[in-house]
């Protein structure tokens, strides 16, 4: 049983208990001219009724039971932005990874010895020379480190044909 459960049966059980108190009150003047109270006034007397309303059984249960609702919202409230920042630290993991995998295919493919080439402002095949190739290689190796990727393995034996940068 939660917690709050327990503390609605508590208060519905202590609502019950105080039914019998909320019987009708009355106020009368005795023969010695004395205000009396009670439940029953005497035969022939006029009697005022009086409606009281039953003191609540602890006076401090309804700000108890906020404060302690308002507990449960702020660690549900805390629950979900845990599990936000656990799926935005994942996504960030996957897509750091996706990087690093293309990264090191184009580490692989620049040390490969493969003809790499890249399209100029025209759209025209521009080959990369011993220079582009070894600023490339400098420039993705940074890359590497930057997103901490990890050493490339060796280049695959069998490369062959032409790529674009």
């Amino acid at each position: 049983m939660s917690l709050r459960t327990a503390l609605c049966t508590t208060l519905c059980a202590a609502a019950l208990a105080a039914l019998p108190a909320a019987a009708a009150l009355y106020k009368w003047t005795d023969e010695n001219g004395r205000t009396v109270y009670g439940d029953t006034p005497p035969p022939g007397v006029k009697a005022e009724r009086i409606s009281v309303a039953a003191p609540p059984g602890d006076p401090n249960a309804v700000r108890e039971m906020a404060s302690k609702d308002a507990e449960l919202r702020k660690r549900a409230q805390a629950r979900a932005d845990d599990e936000a920042k656990a799926e935005k630290a994942a996504a960030d993991d996957r897509a750091r990874l996706d990087r690093c995998v293309q990264i090191r295919g184009r580490m692989q493919t620049l040390r490969s010895g493969v003809p790499v080439y890249r399209f100029n402002e025209a759209g025209e095949k521009v080959f990369y020379d011993a220079k582009d190739t070894e600023k490339a290689i400098t420039d993705t190796d940074r890359l590497l480190r930057e997103n901490n990727c990890g050493p490339v393995s060796a280049a695959p034996a069998a490369a062959t044909g032409t790529t674009t940068y």
